[in-house]
């Protein structure tokens, strides 16, 4: 593993004095495999691009993780520049308990940007700020998923809103899409292609 601040060129990293002098040198024509990585248990990565389908030559730009098909479990979408095909690669993971949240401001922002949320799941805690996605040409939905694993409840989520609001809720039942409103106590339930008034 190479020091911090050192090249490793085993890995194939280089340095180059000016941006301009990358093409003259190195081969960046956006045609390497795409790769797609698991964590293990927080550490270590395997590349998993092989079996997960995700190894295509295409010219991928742009990768959103977002419930393309409502199961609760994030997918992956990923872009292509120059006219390549949209590729959407499924998450066949074994199904887990999640909770996704929209948010409406009024005090703050209409959208919620820049919200903390911090769920307590069994002994742990989840902390998620809603910052929309962007990547090339591309923006994930404005939803904050938390991934609740075997757990069938948030016991208690916290959200603080840009304003300096502070607002708690308890008991929330997993596998589900709430909205919740800046200075409101309700809870509404969304199902699966519910339009969300502003």
């Amino acid at each position: 593993m190479a020091q911090p601040g050192k090249v490793d060129e085993e890995l194939g990293e280089f340095w180059v004095g000016a941006p301009f002098k990358i093409r003259q040198q190195h081969n960046l024509s956006a045609f390497e495999r795409n790769r797609l990585f698991l964590n293990v248990a927080g550490g270590d990565f395997l590349d998993v691009s092989h079996i997960g389908g995700a190894d295509s030559d295409g010219d991928g730009r742009a990768s959103l993780a977002m419930d393309v098909n409502h199961d609760g479990m994030l997918d992956l979408v990923v872009r292509q520049a120059g006219g390549g095909p949209l590729l959407i690669y499924e998450n066949r993971f074994v199904p887990q308990n999640f909770l996704r949240v929209t948010l409406r401001g009024r005090q703050s922002n209409r959208l919620g940007i820049g919200t903390r949320l911090v769920a307590t799941v069994g002994e742990r805690q989840i902390t998620r700020e809603c910052y929309p996605a962007n990547t090339f040409m591309s923006q994930a939905p404005l939803a904050v998923h938390f991934g609740l694993a075997d757990a069938p409840q948030v016991k208690q989520l916290v959200v603080i809103w840009p304003s300096g609001l502070e607002q708690t809720f308890t008991d929330l039942a997993a596998n589900c899409h709430i909205l919740l409103t800046e200075s409101s106590d309700q809870i509404q339930v969304v199902k699966p292609g519910q339009p969300i008034a502003p």
